[in-house]
């Protein structure tokens, strides 16, 4: 019964190893390839990246402001998540260059091709590698960066005791919207407050006009010079302003002139008005977030950039894959490389990347492309262009 027992199992593990997916050896082998490099290129750009926009500048506050050692050892592990997202696509370049260059130099990849492996069928470990990387790129990207790199700037600040420049938003448009019912019996929805300022600075609003339709039969218009919100009662303090009621049929019903007034109005506006902060601070759902608030206030030039920012927020971890395709595709090309000619070519590559990436951004800011194309547009052509290459590869003996 045992022995039986035991076959059984063994039939079962072994139906089940048959049916699961498994690497095979030259899918280890070449991923082997891939990593090696990869982390050198992690690690060598990411140093760069930190040396140059971070360690310089600390080095500086440290030697004449005084920073604390230890808070400005901080602040440079928190920016690191930042250059570490920058490191992800210019590693995956680096690594499936390097790899297959090496590959291909030393004749394997002949070799491989010689016993019927198709050069399709080579770059997939490179493909299912960089489609890994580009999953924690988009993870760091949209959670790990934004968070360390608030946490970073507020650190700073509280380290040398300042705050943030003083803001200056203009045209603060906030709209209240509730449910009416119709003579018909059916609701509808309707504006019921529009709170606007010309101008808040940090701490005041500044040229307000609100319109309060809240109370059935008689409108209300508020305008002031300046507002503050008192944190005390939850109310908003008004100063140096006319009330107006005005009735159904457009008649004025009363006008009070005030020098201090204060009104249970919501505290949104000030929320809305404060959401502004680097683009850098904010994940995909807070940018999207702001976007509503920004769009309120009518701004075109602002609410482009902000869409360029999101779509960008989302097509920048892509570049990995995109990267890998076009480093395997140059590397299995027959070749005598070595790695200082692999970094030369990876370092041409990811200017003239990065050069085409400024030039499409700023024509989605200036409304010459649309958001998507102006951040998607030079991964599109990546993945033409790593494409192209891996076909003409293909024919190649």
């Amino acid at each position: 019964m045992v022995a039986k027992s035991d076959t059984s199992k063994n039939g079962l593990m072994n139906g089940i190893q048959a049916r699961l997916p498994s690497l095979s050896v030259m899918d280890r082998y070449i991923l082997i390839e891939l990593l090696l490099p990869f982390l050198f290129g992690m690690g060598l750009f990411t140093s760069l990246g930190l040396s140059i926009g971070t360690l310089f500048d600390l080095v500086r506050r440290v030697t004449e402001s005084g920073l604390p050692l230890g808070i400005a050892i901080k602040i440079l592990l928190l920016k690191m998540p930042d250059f570490i997202m920058l490191a992800f696509p210019m590693s995956m370049l680096l690594a499936s260059l390097m790899a297959y260059s090496r590959l291909s130099s030393d004749s394997e990849i002949i070799a491989m091709r010689s016993i019927g492996v198709g050069i399709y069928r080579l770059i997939v470990p490179a493909l299912i590698f960089s489609f890994l990387i580009t999953g924690i790129a988009f993870f760091f990207n949209d959670q790990v960066t934004p968070a360390a790199n608030k946490e970073a700037t507020a650190t700073l600040e509280r380290a040398v005791n300042q705050d943030r420049p003083p803001m200056q938003e203009r045209n603060i448009i906030y709209p209240e919207y509730g449910k009416v019912r119709q003579p018909d019996g059916n609701e509808q929805t309707v504006l019921t407050r529009l709170f606007y300022a010309e101008e808040f600075d940090g701490s005041n609003m500044k040229g307000l006009t609100i319109l309060d339709r809240t109370q059935a039969g008689v409108n209300q218009v508020v305008t002031s010079e300046s507002a503050t919100w008192n944190i005390g009662s939850n109310t908003w303090d008004f100063y140096n302003g006319t009330v107006y009621l005005i009735a159904p049929d457009g008649s004025y019903r009363n006008i009070v002139r005030f020098k201090h007034q204060q009104l249970s109005l919501p505290r949104a506006p000030l929320d809305m008005a404060n959401r502004d902060r680097p683009y850098g601070e904010m994940s995909i759902r807070d940018a999207q977030e702001y976007l509503k608030i920004v769009t309120l206030g009518g701004d075109e030039k602002k609410i482009r950039k902000l869409k360029v920012r999101i779509q960008e927020k989302m097509a920048l971890p892509f570049v990995c894959f995109v990267f890998g395709l076009i480093g395997a595709a140059l590397g299995v090309r027959p070749q005598n490389t070595n790695k200082a000619t692999s970094f030369g070519v990876c370092v041409g590559l990811i200017f003239s990347y990065y050069l085409l990436s400024f030039l499409t951004s700023s024509m989605g800011i200036w409304g010459i492309l649309t958001p998507f194309l102006a951040a998607w547009l030079p991964n599109l052509l990546g993945l033409t262009a790593g494409t192209l290459l891996l076909v003409q590869s293909s024919r190649l003996r």
